[in-house]
């Protein structure tokens, strides 16, 4: 004779298993987040202590390349996160963050190394607080996703048009509703990696999405960062 608690016994593993697959995946997000940041500032760092390196970057056209490239790398990832393995998405994703620092040494070079320590942790600390919140809440984020998205193309286009206008009033426009608009987004991408997952329980494609995950909230905390910087480094 079936007990009438079979059901709720079979379930309670299945609901364990979950949580904890579940908890395994973000620090694995976080984890590989971490990382690439940490790759991100050692080459920048060494990358513009060393003038033999710098000086053919940045006193070049070389420069364009370098800040194009973490790009392609960006669209290629996004539109073929379907059809590599695992192992390959982890490399390409290795690879952007270290072309990435190539970009990000001239910040050495520009700002003093104080401002530069100063921002990175009043970054990691608006970074943590929003993506825990993104975490833990039980509202639906996706409709202020959509809003972001549209925010952060209105962004982009206002970063263009600057390009030639070089106006300082629209730069500072620009950074302070970049820090809002990226700080959204990591409440709503964290949210994002914890729906995927459960779309994908029990699927070997969960491995690439941690990757995919990590670059979400990476760009995020990169843009936040340099924003933040913008606002407040101090020059050399």
């Amino acid at each position: 004779m079936n007990s009438p608690y079979a059901w709720q016994a079979q379930t309670v593993p299945a609901g364990a298993a979950f949580d904890e697959g579940l908890r395994q995946h973000m620090l694995r997000v976080y984890n590989y987040m971490g990382l690439g940041l940490a790759l991100t500032g050692l080459v920048a760092f060494f990358v513009a202590s060393t003038p033999a390196l710098a000086q053919p970057i940045f006193g070049t056209p070389l420069k364009y390349v370098v800040m194009l490239a973490p790009l392609g790398f960006i669209l290629f990832l996004s539109f073929r996160i379907e059809h590599i393995s695992a192992a390959t998405a982890q490399t390409l994703f290795w690879s952007f963050c270290a072309v990435m620092g190539l970009s990000l040494a001239s910040v050495f070079l520009v700002f003093t190394g104080a401002s530069i320590a100063r921002t990175f942790f009043i970054t990691a600390g608006m970074f943590g607080a929003t993506s825990l919140y993104g975490y833990t809440t039980k509202r639906d984020l996706s409709k202020m996703g959509s809003f972001l998205m549209m925010g952060l193309i209105g962004l982009i286009l206002a970063s263009v048009v600057n390009i030639f206008l070089g106006s300082s009033a629209l730069q500072f426009a620009i950074s302070v509703i970049g820090v809002v608009i990226f700080t959204g987004l990591t409440a709503y991408d964290t949210q994002s990696i914890k729906e995927q997952y459960s779309e994908h329980w029990g699927h070997e494609a969960t491995s690439k999405l941690a990757v995919f995950g990590a670059l979400s909230l990476y760009l995020n905390f990169i843009n936040m960062f340099q924003l933040l910087l913008n606002l407040t480094g101090e020059r050399e």
